[in-house]
C-alpha cells in the first residue's frame, strides 16, 4: 500500500530514535553474548598500542646509554628489541582491527535482522503514518552508513583511543611531571569535544531525518509518475524534491563547517601540550631532575599521540554518522506494537462468496495535522460489484483505500465488510476479509511454490497451478526448469515486471478474501504483456467485491461505478458515461487524462502500442 506524498501530512511522525546511552547499552549487552571475541579484541588492541609505544621508551634508553658512554652492544640489543616490538605491534594492531571489525559485523547483522523483523511486525497503519521514506532510510541508508563505519571508523577510533591512553601512561612512566605537562593538553581537548559534541550530534540526527524526507519525496513521485504526468504535477513534485535536496545540501555544508572548526580547536590543544612538555623538560634538565633520554622520549611520545588523535578527528565525522544511524536502528527495535482487538469475525464469509462494503461518515486525519484527509465519506459497493476511486493527487484516494483494507483507524465513521466493523479486528482478521494489492509487488528468494504459499501456506501444488492458470502465468511457469519448484528472485530465475505482477495476482487468488483493493496494481500495463496483465486482473477479481484506485482513468471505465474524490470528499458518483455527460469534476479529469496520455505517448512512443489499455480512443 502506498500513500502519495500529498496524501500524507507535511510534518509526519517518524519511527522512534533512541538515546546514545540506550544504544550503548544495547551494544554492551550484545558484546556480553560473545565474551571471548570481545575480550580478545580488547586485549589485542591494548597489546598493539603498548608495543607501538615501547620503541619510543627504548629510544630514551639509547640516548641515556650514549650520554653515559655505554658499549655499542646496547645499541644493537635495543635495536633488536625495537624492531621486534614494531613487528609484533603491527601484527597485534592488524589482528585487533580484524577482531573489532568481526565483532562489529556480528552486531550489525543482529541489528539489521532485528530492525527488519521489527518493521515487518509493525502494523501497516504505522508504516503509512511515518512514511516509507523513513522506514527505507533506516533499513537501507542507516544500515549502509553503520556498515561503513564499522569497517573503517569504529576500529580506527577504538584502537586510536587505546593508543592515546597507553602513550599518556608512558609519559607518566618517564616522569610524573612530564606526564602532567602532557596531560595539560587534556583540558583543551576536553573543551574542544565539549564544544563539538552537543552541536554535532543533533546535526547528524537532523541530517539523517532530512535524507529520509528526501527519500520519501522521491519514492512518492516515482511511484505515481503516470499520475503526476497525467495531471501536470511535474513542477510541484520537482519543487518538493528540489526543496528536500537543498535541505540535505545545506545541512551537509553546516556539518562540514562545524567539523572544520573542531579540527582547529584540536590543533590548538596539540600545540599547548607540546609547548608544555618542552618547557617542563627543559626545566627538569636544568635542575638535573630528569635524564636527557627521558626528556627526549616525552615529546616523541606526545608527538606519537598526533597520529591517533588525527585519525580520531578525521574519522570522527564517520563515527558520528554511525552513532546517529545506530540510535535510529536501535530505536526501531523499541517500536511499540499497536494495541488492537484480536480476533476474526464469527460469521466469516465462505471462501468465494462476495461481500458488500459500506463506508459511513468516514473522517480521517494524520497525526499532527488539523485538516482531515477524508471528511464525512459515504460509499457503498454491492456484493460482487466494483467501484473505482478517482481524483487528483492528494484527493485522499490511497488513504481511503488503506482504511477500507483495514490499514489505520478513522477518527469518525466506520468501514463495514458485511456486518463486520474493521475497527474491531486486528490485521490478521482484516486480511481474512480484505486483500490489498499495489504496484509494490515483490518476489522473495526461493522456490516459486514457497513464494506463492505466502498467501496460502496449506495450498497444494494443484491449487497453486490453478491460480497461475487463472492469471495466465501457467505457460511461462511450465517452461521453468523445475516448474513450481524453480528458485526465483535473488540467486534464481529473474522475472520481468509482468511475471512478478502475475505472481502477486496469483497470491491474491490464493488468499481467497471476499473483498479486494487494488491500488495502482497495473502500473506496468504499458510494458510488454500489458493486455495479458489487464485480463489477469479481471480474472483475479471475478466474483469478488472490488475497489480500484484508478490512477489511470481507463481503469475506471471497467468498474461498475465511479466515485470522484476532491479534497477528501466524494463530490461525484456514477458510471463513466454519466459522469462524463455531467460535465463536472470527473469530466475535467477525463479530459486532462486524455491530453496527458497523448503527451506521454508522444514522449515515449515505444510504450503506446496496439492493445495498450492506456491508449485513448481515437488515437
Amino acid at each position: 500500500m502506498s500513500v502519495s506524498a500529498t496524501d500524507t501530512p507535511a510534518a509526519q511522525a517518524t519511527l522512534r530514535t533512541t538515546t546514545g546511552r540506550e544504544a550503548a547499552r544495547w551494544v554492551a549487552a550484545h558484546c556480553r553474548e560473545v565474551p571471548w571475541l570481545t575480550a580478545t579484541a580488547i586485549l589485542t588492541t591494548v597489546a598493539g598500542a603498548a608495543l607501538q609505544v615501547l620503541p619510543l621508551l627504548l629510544l630514551g634508553r639509547v640516548v641515556d646509554a650514549v650520554v653515559a658512554g655505554g658499549p655499542r652492544s646496547v645499541l644493537v640489543t635495543t635495536g633488536v628489541w625495537m624492531a621486534a616490538a614494531a613487528l609484533l605491534g603491527a601484527a597485534a594492531t592488524a589482528l585487533s582491527t580484524y577482531l573489532v571489525g568481526r565483532l562489529g559485523a556480528d552486531l550489525l547483522a543482529r541489528l539489521r535482522e532485528g530492525a527488519v523483523r521489527a518493521v515487518l511486525a509493525m502494523p501497516s497503519a504505522r508504516i503509512e503514518q511515518v512514511g516509507r521514506g523513513d522506514v527505507l532510510s533506516r533499513v537501507g541508508d542507516d544500515v549502509a552508513v553503520l556498515s561503513r563505519g564499522i569497517r573503517t571508523a569504529v576500529p580506527t577510533v577504538f584502537s586510536a583511543g587505546v593508543l592515546v591512553v597507553i602513550a599518556t601512561l608512558g609519559m607518566f612512566g618517564l616522569d610524573w611531571r612530564l606526564g602532567l605537562a602532557g596531560a595539560g593538553a587534556l583540558p583543551a581537548y576536553a573543551f574542544a569535544l565539549r564544544w563539538y559534541l552537543p552541536r554535532s550530534a543533533p546535526l547528524y540526527k537532523q541530517q539523517r531525518a532530512v535524507q529520509a524526507d528526501r527519500a520519501q519525496a522521491l519514492i512518492s513521485g516515482l511511484n505515481g509518475i503516470d499520475t503526476v504526468r497525467a495531471y501536470r504535477l511535474e513542477g510541484a513534485v520537482r519543487e518538493k524534491v528540489t526543496t528536500e535536496s537543498w535541505r540535505v545540501r545545506e545541512l551537509g555544508i553546516e556539518v562540514f563547517r562545524l567539523f572544520g572548526r573542531f579540527v582547529g580547536r584540536e590543533n590548538r590543544a596539540e600545540f599547548i601540550g607540546l609547548v608544555l612538555i618542552i618547557v617542563v623538560g627543559y626545566a627538569l634538565l636544568e635542575a638535573d631532575a630528569a635524564t636527557l633520554g627521558e626528556v627526549s622520549a616525552a615529546p616523541l611520545l606526545f608527538h606519537r599521540l598526533f597520529t591517533p588523535l588525527g585519525s580520531i578527528m578525521f574519522t570522527f565525522d564517520e563515527a558520528q554518522k554511525s552513532g546517529a544511524s545506530l540510535t535510529r536502528l536501535v530505536g526501531v527495535l523499541g517500536e511499540d506494537a499497536e494495541d488492537r482487538l484480536v480476533g476474526t469475525p464469527a460469521d466469516a464469509p465462505a471462501a468465494d462468496a462476495p461481500y458488500p462494503v459500506a463506508v459511513k461518515g468516514l473522517t480521517f486525519s494524520y497525526p499532527g495535522t488539523e485538516q482531515p484527509v477524508l471528511q464525512d465519506v459515504d460509499l457503498a459497493i454491492p456484493a460482487g460489484g466494483s467501484l473505482a476511486l478517482v481524483g487528483a493527487t492528494g484527493a485522499g484516494k490511497s488513504t481511503l483505500a488503506a482504511l477500507i483494507a483495514g490499514i489505520g483507524t478513522p477518527q469518525a465513521g466506520s468501514v463495514r465488510i458485511g456486518g463486520t466493523d474493521l475497527a474491531g479486528l486486528d490485521e490478521a482478521g482484516a486480511r481474512a476479509l480484505v486483500s490489498i494489492l499495489t504496484q509494490e509487488t515483490h518476489v522473495f528468494s526461493g522456490p516459486l511454490a514457497d513464494d506463492l504459499r505466502l498467501a496460502a501456506p496449506q495450498a497444494t501444488d494443484a491449487e497453486l497451478a490453478d491460480a497461475l492458470r487463472t492469471v495466465g502465468a501457467d505457460g511461462w511457469v511450465d517452461a521453468l526448469p523445475a516448474g513450481l519448484h524453480t528458485p526465483v528472485g535473488e540467486g534464481g530465475e529473474r522475472l520481468d515486471v509482468t511475471k512478478v505482477a502475475q505472481i502477486a495476482l496469483a497470491r491474491l487468488l490464493l488468499a481467497r478474501s471476499p473483498v479486494v483493493v487494488l491500488d495502482e496494481s497495473t502500473a506496468e500495463a504499458g510494458s510488454e504483456g500489458a493486455a495479458e496483465l489487464e485480463r489477469a486482473v479481471l480474472a483475479a477479481c471475478a466474483g469478488r467485491t472490488t475497489l480500484f484506485v484508478a490512477h489511470r482513468l481507463t481503469q475506471a471505465m471497467a468498474a461498475d461505478r465511479i466515485a470522484v474524490l476532491d479534497a477528501g470528499r466524494v463530490v461525484e458518483h456514477g458510471t463513466h458515461k454519466e459522469l462524463v455527460a455531467l460535465g463536472g469534476r470527473y469530466a475535467q479529469l477525463w479530459r486532462a487524462w486524455r491530453e496527458g496520455s497523448q503527451d506521454t505517448a508522444w514522449a515515449r512512443p515505444t510504450r503506446s502500442r496496439a492493445g495498450d489499455p492506456r491508449t485513448p480512443k481515437g488515437r
